[in-house]
């Protein structure tokens, strides 16, 4: 792959992010968001997660994003703030190149400079194979499924739910 680098996602790079990601909402079931969001709620998202301290990444290949991954918080309530979920999301045309596996290690390491000592994937559909595999040789571990929590393109989808320690993970206190 010619000139790819992983960097920290800016504002500037919201349009192709809310682009990537409205393709898999309408196509996809990686998202359970049924409606795509407008570039300002995208942007509302990224500057809040920002704003909270998590890491937010893109990859881009010649001037193009192809990608972008960030994690957020598992659950709102204060005991879980250790714990993140990640979120990677690849443009159509670069799919199975790698750039998943380059954005989700990349973003376990800013994680784990951050503190976090737990990273969840929660995968929508059991039949996402590829991010399944992208996880499992990540170290995540199978965790559970939560059998048909999701409607969406006319059938019941899974959730599965992956999990990787980062760092000291529970052998110290925070």
């Amino acid at each position: 792959m010619s000139e790819l680098s992983i960097r920290g996602a800016g504002p500037n790079d919201i349009p192709a992010i809310t682009r990537i990601y409205a393709n898999a909402v309408l196509y996809g079931t990686a998202s359970f968001e049924l409606e795509p969001p407008d570039e300002a709620e995208m942007l509302r998202r990224f500057q809040s997660l920002l704003a909270d301290g998590y890491p937010y990444v893109v990859a881009e290949i010649a001037g193009a994003i192809a990608g972008y991954a960030y994690a957020g918080p598992y659950r709102a309530r204060a005991a879980y703030r250790w714990t993140v979920e990640d979120s990677i999301y690849i443009a159509p045309e670069f799919h199975r190149r790698g750039i998943g596996k380059l954005l989700l290690a990349r973003l376990i390491e800013d994680s784990e400079e951050r503190g976090y000592r737990q990273m969840i994937a929660v995968i929508g559909d059991s039949a996402q194979a590829a991010s399944i595999a992208l996880h499992r040789a990540a170290g995540f571990a199978m965790v559970g499924t939560l059998r048909s929590v999701g409607f969406k393109h006319g059938q019941w989808l899974d959730t599965p739910l992956m999990q990787l320690a980062l760092g000291d993970s529970d052998r110290t206190l925070p």
